[in-house]
């Protein structure tokens, strides 16, 4: 059986995975037997071609688990996806009605090669989460709340300019210490977001001391719950607000117990994770100079591809120069390569990566008729209105001189013609 190596490395189209993404909403039954639109999470909207993929084979395995990849769904009784989210070890709630189930569904079925991909990318990005939600004394199911916002895509961008794994707002990520300017965007920095995601999620169980009206918040904004809590009489249960709360919001807290749901018992339902292709271990290099990602690649011989997927925070592949240095993340087997070769790196074809300049001469009058002194002659093309007068100011010559020169005796000159200054 051939394998099913998959990369973070570089981009496939959605087709070759998946059928497009075309439904950005879920209809749900109400217990009154009303139908409800609620609209999609981002993460769930996203298509396969917006992660890191190399596409090498159609077929899945995984050796290390007996998952078996097929695209049968196996029926699963209420009662069966009650017991199992009941043996899921959170502290957040995670109940079930008809509205979780559909959202299991959706994971489920339609969107089983993601699934598939996101349970790869867990070996990368879980270890980054779990130590900064363990850090700031969080749940650790909160891990998982990337799969619902960015679908575990770093570089993700929503309609509304959310940005990175966690999907921060310009505002909210700047508040919670994170650059974004034409060259960097940190929100795209696993790391760095990862850490500030955990501030803010502790900033929002300290309003609430309730998980899943802090999942809400996340979603749409401490002010539309507040608002939602005063229009609900003052409830703070998220089930009972659930009515006065945006279409997106409502389907948020289902999502995030779907994805717990899917993330654990992704083998019951017949989904295998892929293969991932990962560099063993990394490490990062300060940069206190300018540099450009295409110097370091060619010079230590890494793929272009594989050193953007380590440093996504650098959208044009530059690290500026800044008070503070960047870190640049690196396969363990390239720090002492780049060590080694560190001088020839920063010097690599500047006429090509480094074209920036620092200063530069502006071309002014003085300087032009100054270029007469090298020997060679200057000349002018008349145009119309202009003097012999005017001609002689603007070069700083006198006017007997342009006549000396030009073989004129009056002031008459032609439009079109040349006339000598030096």
């Amino acid at each position: 059986m051939k394998k099913l190596v998959i990369s973070l490395l570089t981009f496939i189209s959605a087709s070759t995975l998946c059928a497009q993404q075309n439904e950005k909403s879920i209809t749900v039954r109400t217990e009154t037997g009303e139908e409800e639109i609620i609209d999609l999470p981002a993460g769930m909207l996203s298509e396969t071609d917006s992660l890191y993929l190399d596409w090498i084979s159609k077929h899945y395995i995984n050796p290390a688990e007996n998952c078996t990849m097929t695209q049968d769904n196996p029926e699963v009784s209420d009662s069966a996806y009650i017991a199992r989210l009941q043996r899921i070890p959170a502290i957040i709630e995670m109940p079930y009605n008809d509205i979780v189930r559909k959202f299991i569904d959706m994971y489920a079925i339609r969107l089983r090669q993601k699934v598939a991909f996101m349970l790869s990318a867990n070996n990368f990005y879980m270890p980054i989460f779990e130590e900064a939600l363990d850090l700031n004394d969080l749940p650790l199911e909160l891990k998982y709340l990337p799969v619902i916002e960015s679908a575990l895509n770093p570089i993700a961008t929503s309609r509304q300019g959310a940005v990175g794994l966690w999907q921060f707002m310009l505002r909210t990520g700047q508040l919670y210490g994170l650059t974004v300017n034409s060259l960097v965007d940190e929100r795209r920095d696993p790391i760095k977001s990862t850490y500030a995601a955990a501030r803010y999620l502790k900033d929002l169980y300290e309003i609430y001391h309730d998980w899943n009206l802090v999942l809400a918040a996340y979603n749409c904004g401490p002010g539309t719950i507040n608002k939602a809590i005063r229009r609900a009489g003052g409830e703070t249960d998220f089930w009972k607000i659930y009515n006065y709360l945006p279409s997106e919001t409502r389907g948020y807290v289902p999502a995030f117990i779907a994805a717990n749901y899917i993330m654990n018992y992704y083998c019951e339902h017949n989904i295998s994770p892929l293969e991932m292709r990962l560099p063993e271990g990394t490490d990062t290099i300060h940069i206190t100079r300018n540099l450009n990602l295409n110097q370091v690649a060619d010079v230590c011989k890494i793929n272009i591809d594989e050193l953007r997927s380590l440093n996504p925070e650098f959208k044009k592949d530059i690290i500026p120069l800044s008070t503070e240095p960047y870190a640049l993340r690196l396969p363990n087997s390239i720090i002492s390569r780049f060590l080694e070769n560190e001088d020839s790196i920063y010097n690599y074809k500047p006429e090509i990566y480094q074209t920036r300049r620092v200063t530069v001469k502006a071309e002014t009058q003085s300087t032009s008729a100054k270029k007469g002194k090298s020997g060679k002659a200057v000349y002018y093309r008349i145009r119309q209105g202009d003097t012999l007068g005017g001609i002689a100011a603007k070069y700083g010559v006198s006017v007997s001189q342009l006549r000396r020169l030009n073989g004129l005796r009056g002031n008459n000159i032609r439009a079109g013609k040349s006339l000598r200054i030096r």
